[in-house]
């Protein structure tokens, strides 16, 4: 792969306006389709979200995003309960950071919408936890959730928070910083494959790689002024490998490589320019680019080097299991009818005195202990009239999970 350096932009050809115009509109139309299909079509979908331009607008991420991590929009958790909130272990901490975090809104917005937000920012991330008892907080989990709630809104928020807390943040969620730091150390070897010499001074430098964890745990949400970045580097992560993070932490370095060998080979120099990241980074470019670099040296690729173990890593070893639950999602106009009909069979049972065993507390079954019951609903068939169709899903149990700061 070739190194990543400003001089390659130089002289790049800008489409003219109508030929990107068009290809935005066979995107929404592929897109479409893809949303239409049954099953959805998963694969189009994770590459109209990685590809040029992401998923275009935040009313197609509202309908995408939730099929990439496999979420049902007609069967959302109830909103969250407040009573009991400030009983637990990570409230006080919660509240503070949802405080700090007035940046992460849109400029211009009213304090006093602003402020709903916020509470509902807070509401939203006691309940995931409250409900998933494993996994722990941790400072920059908020941006993440506040990212989620401007885009989709809270009760949407907090089923796609459940999900990527249990898949994509896992790591994150340990009790220690050791899942994480194994994450982190992806990094150098990504370096040393594409630039030796980059990844030697560094090494010289001794500025490790603590300069990449904010920009890890919070998918680069805590250190991007600009929203619409923001954005886009949520499209490309919820459709790619949980670790994707850290490959385009490698491509910004390398593109970078030049200022990175003209500063001091002092760990403090060193570190305070990394740690500050360009706000006019090409990143189509470097999205494209870290794509690249993953498929060139896959996770299992890098393992295999000295303190690299993909089995240490729950975000890794689980992301197959993942990836394959995401493939039977039918589309939100069949979940749609067969919800109506859910509701209509349930009214029936109840004005006949029938006993039907229907999903309870529908709020609380995501993630209560360490089971998660999907949905059970009913359909009709074209042939035969009412039919029957359930489905579940459980999720894995897992060991004690995180909490860390936030450098």
């Amino acid at each position: 792969m070739k190194k990543l350096k400003r001089n390659k932009l130089n002289g790049t050809n800008v489409p003219v306006t109508k030929e990107v115009n068009c290809g935005k509109k066979q995107k929404l139309t592929e897109i479409h389709l893809a949303l239409n299909s049954d099953p959805v079509d998963i694969e189009t979908l994770r590459r109209a979200a990685a590809s040029q331009g992401g998923l275009l607008s935040n009313e197609l991420r509202r309908k995408v995003w939730p099929k990439l991590v496999n979420v049902n929009v007609y069967d959302l958790p109830h909103k969250p309960r407040k009573d009991g909130q400030e009983n637990h272990k990570d409230y006080n901490q919660v509240v503070l950071d949802v405080r700090r975090s007035m940046k992460r809104f849109p400029k211009g917005m009213p304090s006093a919408e602003r402020a709903v937000l916020q509470e509902q920012l807070v509401d939203i991330i006691l309940e995931v936890l409250r409900c998933n008892t494993q996994l722990n907080y941790y400072q920059g989990y908020h941006d993440v959730a506040v990212t989620l709630l401007l885009v989709v809104g809270e009760r949407m928020a907090i089923a796609m928070l459940h999900t990527l807390s249990k898949y994509h943040l896992r790591d994150f969620m340990d009790p220690t910083m050791d899942s994480t730091k194994h994450i982190l150390n992806y990094l150098m070897p990504l370096l040393e494959e594409v630039d030796k010499e980059l990844h030697d001074f560094l090494l010289r430098a001794e500025v490790g790689t603590i300069f990449a964890l904010s920009w890890l745990i919070t998918w680069y949400g805590h250190v991007l002024s600009e929203f619409k970045h923001t954005l886009r580097l949520y499209d490309f992560f919820l459709a790619s490998h949980p670790i994707m993070p850290i490959y385009l932490a490698a491509t910004i370095v390398l593109y970078r490589e030049q200022e990175v060998k003209q500063t001091e080979c002092d760990m403090a120099m060193v570190h305070l320019l990394l740690s500050r990241i360009p706000q006019d980074l090409p990143y189509e470019l470097l999205i494209s680019q870290s794509q690249n670099l993953f498929n060139r040296y896959p996770p299992a690729v890098l393992a295999k080097r000295a303190a690299l173990q993909s089995s240490k890593s729950l975000s890794i070893s689980t992301f197959k299991a993942f990836q394959q639950s995401t493939f039977h999602q039918r589309p939100d106009s069949v979940l749609q009818r067969l919800t109506k009909a859910q509701a209509t069979t349930s009214r029936q049972a109840h004005h006949s005195g029938l006993d039907v065993a229907l999903p309870q507390d529908g709020g609380q079954r995501w993630g209560r202990g360490s089971r998660m019951v999907k949905m059970a609903v009913w359909g009709l068939s074209a042939t035969l009239g009412a039919a029957i169709f359930a489905v579940a899903q459980t999720a894995m149990e897992w060991a004690p999970d995180m909490l860390l700061q936030l450098f």
